[in-house]
């Protein structure tokens, strides 16, 4: 079971790519990974983001580098990969690089559905394409980084729930054709989680209400808050260990109670 208790082992010696590592969820990943000794590397679009992320990793004694990259863009993807093998396998791969979009069926535009396809869908395709040649032969755990909109209808969300059911289809065929290779798939589902994304939404669609909102927003889960990144990344340190050695094509919820107890 994940723990609280950073600063271990349990990633020694494993090189981890971690994408969307500039910021939320993926720098919080990126940064316990780094503190179980792993060696990580970090991707984002944003590369001054994940720069001060590696600084803040170097800062309590981790290793780590960042490379900026367009995960919808494979051929950037399959260079950036043969960049990062070379001298060394990736043992990890997370795929948490992803945007959102508010609309439903109608007022979502073809190139909203694309813009939202091309980086949550064919990113998270482009990356584990990249990773998977080199990995069959070592043999490895991908994580992807889903949704509960991946199985649950949420309002005005149609392009984002599109594209982490996807992600979650990927994952459970990719731990099917990669059963022999000793490659892991799994990924995690979380509901809300509280990050600069969401100031960011209820600061420019909430101006003035932003706390109001916000407690909002934090009701919709049972337990009555959001989540943080720091859970999330604690999660993914236990799927991608030694210790989860028995789970793969399973997608883990991280939810607040939203499935079972909503309601």
């Amino acid at each position: 079971m994940p723990t609280g208790n950073a600063n271990g082992s349990r990633l020694s010696g494993k090189v981890a790519v971690v994408t969307g590592a500039g910021s939320g969820i993926g720098r919080a990943i990126a940064v316990r990974f780094a503190q179980e000794g792993a060696a990580v590397r970090l991707v984002d679009l944003n590369e001054q983001a994940c720069k001060e992320a590696v600084e803040e990793i170097a800062r309590s004694g981790g290793s780590a580098a960042a490379y900026a990259c367009n995960v919808a863009d494979q051929g950037a993807v399959k260079e950036l990969f043969a960049e990062m093998t070379k001298g060394s396998p990736v043992h990890i791969l997370v795929n948490c690089a992803g945007i959102s979009h508010i609309g439903k069926l109608e007022t979502t535009t073809e190139a909203d559905f694309d813009r939202v396809y091309a980086v949550n869908v064919k990113g998270t395709y482009n990356c584990m394409y990249g990773a998977i040649e080199a990995m069959k032969a070592t043999g490895g755990v991908i994580l992807n980084i889903a949704s509960i909109a991946a199985t649950a209808g949420l309002a005005d969300r149609f392009a984002y729930c599109m594209s982490k059911g996807a992600v979650l289809s990927m994952t459970l065929s990719v731990a099917r054709d990669y059963l022999a290779h000793k490659i892991r798939c799994n990924c995690v589902s979380p509901a809300r989680i509280h990050t600069a994304f969401v100031d960011g939404y209820l600061k420019k669609n909430y101006p003035g209400r932003e706390a109001e909102m916000f407690e909002k927003l934090s009701q919709s889960a049972p337990m009555g808050r959001m989540g943080k990144p720091e859970e999330v990344a604690a999660l993914a340190v236990f799927l991608c260990s030694d210790e989860a050695g028995f789970i793969t094509g399973t997608d883990y919820p991280i939810d607040g109670g939203f499935f079972n107890l909503h309601g």
